[in-house]
């Protein structure tokens, strides 16, 4: 467990640093004092640590967004667009690692991992924009999760536009999810 955990940490700082391409497995084990041949003891190849480490992202981010939604600031769709965006934002900013893998890395697994933590969000943020009366309980899911993937490409645009998230292409994103989900906001017409 511990010679995992440095592995973890070591590709985690390789990102962070350098970047995706700089965080190889040979690269990797150098950073945490493993022999190359000995990290396939713990990792069949560098997918594999690269997929747990979105996955400590992932597992973090989730319990993130439930603390804000245990606790609802948001009184309009702009609000809860808002909360939404600077909670990922400040967290992609904070962790470069977990914005290369999600972005950067490409690799058919980990965009798997990124669709599914977006559908779940989307659905987890629909049940509680319905529970807000933010929209009605008949807006469809399918808006949720056309919003979470807009969302995730303009955030991928940011960031590669800039390492901390441009800041124009970030106003954009909210500009243009905010507009999409006023349009099922109560009283809206359709």
């Amino acid at each position: 467990m511990e010679r995992r955990k440095a592995i973890l940490d070591a590709a985690e700082a390789l990102l962070a640093e350098q970047g995706y391409e700089a965080a190889t497995l040979k690269a990797t084990g150098e950073r945490a004092g493993i022999p190359v041949a000995s990290m396939y003891h713990y990792f069949a190849d560098r997918y594999q640590v690269d997929a747990e480490l979105l996955q400590r992202h992932l597992g973090e981010l989730d319990r993130l967004i439930g603390v804000m939604l245990a606790d609802p600031r948001a009184r309009s769709l702009r609000e809860a667009v808002d909360v939404m965006i600077d909670l990922l934002l400040d967290y992609l900013r904070r962790h470069r690692s977990c914005t290369e893998l999600w972005f950067a890395g490409r690799h058919a697994t980990l965009d798997e991992m990124v669709r599914a933590f977006d559908e779940a969000q989307a659905e987890r943020i629909w049940h509680h924009l319905v529970e807000q009366r933010l929209v009605p309980a008949d807006t469809p899911l399918l808006a949720l999760l056309l919003a979470f993937e807009v969302g995730t490409r303009l955030f991928d645009i940011a960031f590669r536009r800039s390492p901390a998230g441009d800041e124009a292409t970030i106003d954009e994103a909210r500009r243009l999810v905010t507009a999409y989900l006023e349009t099922y906001a109560p009283g809206a017409a359709r």
